[in-house]
């Protein structure tokens, strides 16, 4: 669907928001609230083979240690009708500063979120602005917070909330500058993708504990180059998320499928789904297991032209779960689909892991997973298996506001994990970190 389109009925909807908004904005009297808020995130990390430097140097001595840092400075702003237990108008600023202890140049220092968003009684909202985006168990589209930069995005989001229904449309538009020649070519910029549009709607089933989500997304990747050969090429996300809790245990599952072009106007046909249970038989301790399929290509893929030496695609089958919080799947090392494969081949990916947590005190949880990973396209003469990876995980709440936690992960790699990866000491995979968040309320004011 066109961007215009998009745009026509976005106003419609404001226009229809404006007028039930009308009826909360009459009164004289109101309430305001500030808040401020600070949050310093730093983590130290210690690796001890991986991937390395040069994919001409599988023997590079791949070791690293680096303290990587983030803060933030939120300003958050709200106003009532008095008597209303919510806001029909919000505000917030997120400044963000994050980077490597030395870096060169200080790190970087930007705006992750600032929006401002009204509210209906009677459950319409729109919010607009740079704005974090997380829906269902953030596969798809995540806060992705683990990396220090985060994710967030520049859109309109238009929704409903309200007797268990939730609906989402989410649009956005991405520029370089503001173009008075040049056209719209887009390329390196703060977004990954030129135009976006997505529906969310998700419906907790009462008096059951029994929810479900259902998810389309259209994204316009610019294609060509600038001057030359310029198009926006259309991929879509369509699929859903449910998930079952009963009160000591839990299943959810997951299905998409992706369709349209990527960027080179090669034709995307791929899937992926996933499964997960837990159970809590007390609340001093839990197990899970679950299983993550991704589907795969079974050839490299190059542009449309080809490339010497290599097969050229006509249809790409691995799937990219794009704009989701990776570090959450698929092993902590972040080997899948945060790192890419030898020439960005991609030939899927089988995940199948299994848990458990203790809390041998108060605020203290610690953590034990087993991940057997495995591609899931056959190659000639290449086992299927990448590696086993073991987590072992901790964190400590010391007060409100501060949190420590820490974690240590080994993989066992394979000869295939070598090849595919470029990844150094494929037999012996090590990677440590400790981590300290400190995140304070420091100061809110009403009037």
């Amino acid at each position: 669907m066109r961007p215009h389109v998009f745009a026509v009925r976005a106003f419609a909807t404001i226009g229809l928001l404006m007028v039930s908004l009308g009826a909360a904005c009459q009164s004289e009297d109101k309430e305001n609230k500030v808040t401020l808020d600070l949050q310093m995130m730093t983590r130290g990390e210690i690796r001890s083979g991986g991937l390395s430097g040069s994919e001409d140097d599988e023997d590079v001595d791949d070791k690293a240690n680096f303290v990587i840092e983030r803060e933030r400075l939120v300003v958050g702003y709200e106003r009532f009708n008095i008597g209303d237990q919510k806001p029909w108008l919000q505000m917030k600023l997120n400044i963000q500063h994050q980077g490597v202890w030395g870096q060169s140049g200080k790190g970087s220092i930007n705006v992750y979120e600032g929006w401002a968003k009204l509210a209906a009684k009677n459950g319409l909202f729109a919010q607009l602005g740079r704005q974090m985006l997380a829906y269902d168990d953030e596969r798809i589209i995540g806060s992705n917070d683990w990396a220090m930069a985060g994710s967030s995005h520049d859109a309109l989001k238009l929704g409903y909330e309200g007797y268990g229904h939730k609906a989402h449309a989410i649009l956005a538009y991405n520029q370089n500058a503001e173009n008075v020649n040049g056209g719209t070519y887009y390329a390196n910029g703060a977004q990954p993708y030129k135009t976006m549009q997505t529906f969310w709607y998700h419906y907790d089933v009462a008096p059951i504990p029994l929810s479900a989500s259902v998810l389309f997304m259209n994204v316009g990747m610019q294609g060509g180059s600038e001057g030359k050969d310029e198009r926006t090429e259309w991929q879509q996300v369509l699929g859903g998320y449910v998930q079952y809790s009963p009160k000591l245990w839990s299943v959810e599952a997951s299905y998409y499928r992706q369709m349209g072009k990527e960027e080179h106007g090669i034709k995307i046909k791929a899937w992926m789904g996933s499964v997960k249970a837990q159970v809590h038989p007390s609340s001093f301790y839990g197990f899970e297991a679950g299983y993550d399929y991704l589907s795969g290509d079974k050839y490299f893929a190059v542009p449309p032209k080809g490339s010497f030496g290599l097969v050229q695609h006509n249809v790409i089958r691995g799937f990219n779960p794009i704009y989701g919080s990776h570090h959450k799947f698929y092993g902590a090392m972040d080997f899948f689909y945060v790192s890419t494969y030898v020439n960005g081949f991609t030939p899927g990916l089988q995940n199948a892991f299994v848990g458990g947590y203790v809390k041998p005190i108060k605020d203290l949880k610690i953590g034990l997973d087993y991940h057997y990973l495995a591609m899931s396209t056959s190659l000639p003469n290449t086992n299927k298996t990448l590696g086993h990876e073991f987590e072992l995980t901790a964190s400590y709440q010391i007060i409100k506001d501060l949190k420590i936690s820490a974690g240590f992960s080994y993989m066992t790699g394979t000869k295939t994990m070598e090849k595919l990866k470029r990844a150094t000491d494929d037999g012996n995979l090590k990677w440590g970190w400790l981590a300290l968040n400190i995140s304070p309320r420091i100061f809110t004011t009403k009037w």
